[in-house]
């Protein structure tokens, strides 16, 4: 790569308007990473495990200094009816939010959906109290 074109990336926002045409090897699973099969031009995670790197403060900025892994642990549904995944940096916490890619594990996105019906952050047998307390009935009438 010359000298210029480096000079460009390493400008802040250089990402946010041009497309990221280069591949990687996801630092979490190993798999090897290429734009081509995602169907959008700024890919930031792997289609393997979902994981992604803390690389950006804003999307595209590179400036984030962190360098963690980004675990997924959510997806949501935008307004317009496209999936998003919540990533959370396992080093600094950091939230973001990244569209899926076409090539995203649909698996993966459908466990990472699932979860908390899976592992409910209450529990299970405690149902039928909780339904009576919201109904406004007094507990065990």
């Amino acid at each position: 790569m010359n000298r210029e074109i480096r000079r460009r990336r390493s400008e802040g926002g250089y990402y946010q308007s041009h497309p990221n045409t280069e591949s990687f090897t996801c630092k979490v699973c190993g798999c090897l990473v290429t734009p081509e099969e995602a169907g959008t031009q700024h890919r930031n995670h792997c289609p393997n495990c979902l994981s992604s790197i803390h690389v950006d403060n804003e999307p595209g900025d590179r400036a984030a200094d962190c360098g963690g892994v980004m675990e997924p642990i959510s997806v949501w549904v935008r307004a317009n009816g496209e999936w998003a995944i919540v990533h959370r940096c396992k080093r600094c916490g950091a939230l973001s939010s990244n569209r899926i890619a076409a090539d995203d594990n649909p698996l993966k996105l459908m466990s990472i959906a699932l979860r908390p019906l899976a592992e409910p952050p209450f529990p299970i047998e405690r149902v039928k109290e909780l339904t009576s307390l919201l109904a406004g009935e007094q507990p065990g009438k």
